[in-house]
């Protein structure tokens, strides 16, 4: 299934479609601010799972992020944070940024790394922010890049693309219009200062 969905204005109805399938078990691609996504619930194993056959990938091989649309869950998934981290992130967010943290019980392993560290974002889309708005679980997210044996990762942009690509392999395409692929920055803030792993499109501050 493909919904068109006003980038600036996301229609509500279309949203909740969106909502229903992902809390069915069904996973989906999305735009984020800065490339397309794969993404499903983050209790959902199945979809843990297709979606890493998707990718070319294992489980804790790749790198699963916890999608949020407010910074006060960080509380029931993460172990404490420092201040100066925790400063940091309001400073940033929302935006493409993507912060590594150490998980706590509460994480599902399934998305935990080898570390028992989980990344988080808060989204700038208008979209993105609607859907995790209404989900009642966590969204566990990963760019939509797949690894090839013949040269680099391949990010997909343009909705049409997409859906030739990965229409039977998804339960759902959001197509928000082609947007150009903006990497996040990667701030690992696992020790007592943070590490800028990778600068993303938009500066750290």
């Amino acid at each position: 299934m493909v919904l068109k969905i006003n980038a600036e204005n996301p229609q509500g109805s279309k949203i909740q479609k969106v909502i229903d399938i992902l809390n069915d078990g069904g996973i989906m691609i999305y735009p984020t601010d800065s490339v397309y996504a794969l993404a499903c619930l983050a209790n959902n194993k199945e979809g843990l799972k297709r979606i890493h056959r998707i990718k070319g990938t294992q489980r804790n091989q790749h790198f699963m992020t916890i999608m949020s649309p407010d910074i006060s869950v960080l509380s029931k998934l993460t172990m404490p944070i420092p201040n100066d981290v925790f400063k940091l992130m309001k400073r940033n967010v929302p935006g493409p940024y993507t912060f590594i943290l150490r998980a706590n019980s509460k994480v599902p392993k399934v998305v935990q790394s080898r570390r028992k560290t989980i990344g988080f974002r808060i989204p700038e889309n208008p979209i993105a922010l609607d859907i995790i708005s209404g989900l009642d679980n966590y969204l566990a997210s990963t760019s939509l890049k797949v690894e090839t044996d013949e040269g680099p990762e391949v990010y997909y942009s343009d909705p049409e693309e997409i859906q030739e690509r990965f229409g039977k392999l998804v339960d759902v395409i959001v197509d928000g219009g082609i947007q150009e692929t903006h990497l996040s920055s990667v701030i690992d803030c696992t020790d007592e200062t943070p590490e800028i792993i990778r600068e993303g499109v938009a500066p750290v501050i």
